[in-house]
């Protein structure tokens, strides 16, 4: 059994395939947390609720453990206001008197096999009920009577273990949430490193690392999405640690809201670490007989090092969060006409795209911005999502049927959460933009936020979108989201609830992605936010790729998709060619092969040249498809820690074959290169394609090769496959 109750000692022991995590019931039924690390027998963990004393003025029981308690230095499993504990808290609960002091203590718990869903939110699965198993215990606030259910899932095939929690009001009295976090962990030690992803559009995803300092640090996002600035992923990991060697814990928030994910190291020399929804203008009004659900948060833990969290994380997601159809099926290899066209186009342009395309081996074409409404240009619009038959005349069929005949798919653009002032249905529905009472609302990229809280919304948005996939043969969707969220609320919420807004809002997005992903399951839904504004593993779990950054130059792109691999995997990550001129097209092939790979050009300016380059690339596309969608990631040379080189290498996950790529960002004269790979069979031997060569995975890893001049001017690349033999 993966969770194991040994009642002598009163203590829960959690096993994935390689970690434990241990929880004891403490003295008056405080839960404890005791151990977070590598997979151990043992349960004799006599001794590890005590802590160092506690600050001069921390509030302790005398009675309680062998040298007393203090709720402010024990390992509390997940630490509340106002009670004792003045560290950073995950539950805050503002009650019927007016305070907010919030101690919650365990009650009961029951264990069983599977995984349920979270009710209105994404979340990962278990394939069968034999891979997972649920710890859930119950807790109780006695004065206030709040039940808070702490929720784990543990995975038996891999180092993975999700957390939640659910509150809810037996009373006849209402309450406030005023914070609740999915996760809270409490590490014995602060001398670790924090990693996080920082960016902005169109340079996402950046690699921070710094270390753990006394007191609090983190990232969080109040924009009402997930964001480019931050994103909801954080890494502690012990100083010193590398991708090979080391500690290292993954966080990652299935959410794509606004979330808050901090450390704190307090006078004692421990760390706090708590994610979940950012309590910064949240509020849920908890009535009588209401529940409510925190997102998930997924946890990884390893000793082998930050590029193996990073590949469990990969291998995770592949199986157990991406669904549907193309979780398995081989996706089309699209171009996209946004560079292409952008808003000028009408369907003799798409069709002249799709006859050039089809005779470089490109699957599918995909219809960007400005097939609807009166939309020529980016101020008007959105919410009209009809089609502009001045462009295309008779509608989409005559235009899909012209695309099927070249035997191309068809693919479309929506960007269902906004509305245009511009617009029919923001001159019949003004009130349905998001907003506050008596202030003008701000305005960005000339585009309003729609109020898809509101269930007369949803339901509008979702019949127009309806008519057009259900009357027409489309095969994929794009789903864009162009602008931040700012005058936050609705003119339904009254004011109790109004700081349940920004919650509500992001349940109203997933309610429509369901409703898509359950209506027309043959559709590939592709996820998108001004590019990466909204890469988060809850929208992988109706989108399984998203559009990685508006940003396709293929150099800036290596920092961004290094960045990206730290959480999310190669199969998620839409990675396109461009017409960007800082390098040639075989190196815009070598970058996006990393990802899902496509295009975003028109293909009729290409040279005869570089369409043999891009045919070479769709053939690459088709040898490859297994081996980056199903392999296993190794960042060998970080853009991040050389200015010069960036390398990395895709390895078959029965280790058969492996294929590197080696990208030259800045030419330095006689700099000597060796590559030293990864993740091989040292008893196998591999042969190299290209010439012939063989060598034995032990000296491909250990000795490695000689690439010195495999890459001679800046903006140059260099592939290599290998396969056993």
């Amino acid at each position: 059994m993966s969770i194991i109750f040994y009642e002598k000692e009163k203590i829960f022991k959690l096993d994935t395939s390689d970690t434990s995590y241990v929880i004891k019931i403490y003295d008056e039924n405080y839960l404890l947390n005791l151990y977070y690390g590598k997979k151990i027998p043992d349960v004799n963990f006599k001794g590890f609720e005590k802590r160092l004393p506690s600050a001069s003025f921390s509030p302790s029981n005398p009675v309680i453990g062998e040298h007393g308690f203090s709720p402010d230095s024990a390992p509390i499993e997940y630490g509340c206001n106002g009670a004792g504990d003045f560290r950073i808290s995950a539950l805050s609960v503002r009650n019927a008197n007016g305070d907010n002091v919030t101690d919650i203590r365990y009650v009961s718990h029951k264990i069983y096999a599977g995984k349920k869903p979270i009710p209105s939110l994404p979340s990962t699965y278990a394939n069968t009920d034999d891979e997972a198993q649920i710890l859930e215990i119950t807790t109780e606030d006695k004065v206030t009577g709040l039940q808070a259910v702490l929720v784990y899932t543990v995975f038996e095939n891999c180092p993975v273990m999700t957390r939640s929690i659910r509150l809810t009001n037996p009373t006849d009295k209402p309450m406030h949430v005023e914070r609740v976090f999915s996760l809270c962990l409490d590490l014995p030690s602060m001398y670790y490193d924090m990693i996080t992803l920082y960016g902005r559009h169109c340079c996402e995803r950046n690699i921070q690392r710094r270390p753990l300092a006394h007191g609090v640090q983190g990232v969080e996002s109040k924009r009402g999405v997930s964001g480019h600035s931050q994103n909801p992923f954080a890494a502690i990991v012990s100083r010193g640690a590398d991708e090979d060697h080391g500690e290292a814990y993954g966080f990652n928030l299935v959410y794509s809201g606004n979330f808050s994910a901090l450390a704190e190291c307090d006078h004692n020399g421990t760390t706090r670490f708590i994610m979940g929804i950012n309590p910064e203008g949240f509020e849920w009004f908890l009535d009588s007989g209401e529940t409510f659900y925190s997102p998930e948060a997924v946890s990884v833990y390893t000793d082998k090092g930050i590029g193996e969290m990073s590949r469990i994380f990969h291998r995770f997601y592949n199986s157990n969060l991406i669904r549907g159809k193309y979780k398995t099926q081989k996706r089309p290899l699209l171009i996209n006409s946004w560079e292409a066209a952008y808003f000028d186009f009408d369907t003799e342009k798409l069709v002249a795209f799709a006859e050039s395309a089809k005779e470089l081996g490109i699957e599918m074409l995909v219809m960007d911005d400005g097939w609807f409404g009166k939309r020529n240009c980016d101020n008007s619009s959105l919410g009209d999502w009809f089609v502009n038959e001045e462009k295309l005349p008779g509608g989409l069929k005559p235009l899909i049927e012209r695309i099927n005949q070249q035997g191309l798919k068809f693919g479309i653009w929506y960007e269902p959460e906004m509305i245009s002032p511009d617009s029919d249905l923001f001159r019949a529905q003004p009130d349905w933009q998001v907003h506050v009472r008596d202030r003008e609302p701000m305005i960005g990229r000339n585009q309003y936020v729609l109020d898809v809280s509101r269930e007369d919304v949803r339901e509008n948005i979702w019949g127009q979108i309806y008519k057009v996939l259900s009357e027409n043969k489309i095969d994929y969707v794009k789903w864009d989201f162009n602008r931040n969220i700012s005058d936050a609320g609705s003119a339904l919420l009254p004011p109790e609830r109004s700081k349940e807004f920004f919650h509500r809002f992001i349940l109203g997005t997933y309610d429509l992605l369901n409703r898509l992903t359950t209506a027309f399951p043959d559709i590939l839904l592709e996820g998108c936010s001004g590019g990466g504004g909204r890469f988060d593993p809850a929208m992988l779990a109706f989108s399984p790729q998203i559009w990685t950054s508006d940003n396709t130059d293929p150099i800036e792109r290596l920092y961004i998709q290094f960045g990206t691999s730290m959480c999310y995997p190669a199969s998620a990550q839409g990675a396109h060619v461009s017409a960007c001129d800082r390098t040639g097209y075989k190196t815009k092939g070598d970058v996006a092969m990393w990802g899902t790979f496509g295009y975003e050009l028109d293909p009729r300016k290409l040279t005869p040249e570089d369409r043999e380059i891009v045919k070479n690339h769709v053939a690459s596309y088709h040898k490859y498809y297994d081996l980056i969608r199903g392999g296993d990631l190794y960042r060998l040379i970080s853009p991040f820690e050389n200015s010069r080189l960036a390398a990395w290498q895709i390895v078959a996950g029965d280790k058969s074959s492996f294929l590197f790529t080696m990208v030259c960002m800045l030419k330095k004269d006689n700099v000597m290169t060796f590559v030293k790979f990864k993740g091989l069979d040292e008893n196998a031997r591999y042969k190299n394609e290209a010439d012939g060569e063989i060598y034995s995975g032990a000296f491909l890893m250990n000795v490695g090769l000689n690439l010195t001049g495999c890459v001679n001017r800046d903006g140059e690349s260099f592939t290599a496959y290998f396969t056993q033999v």
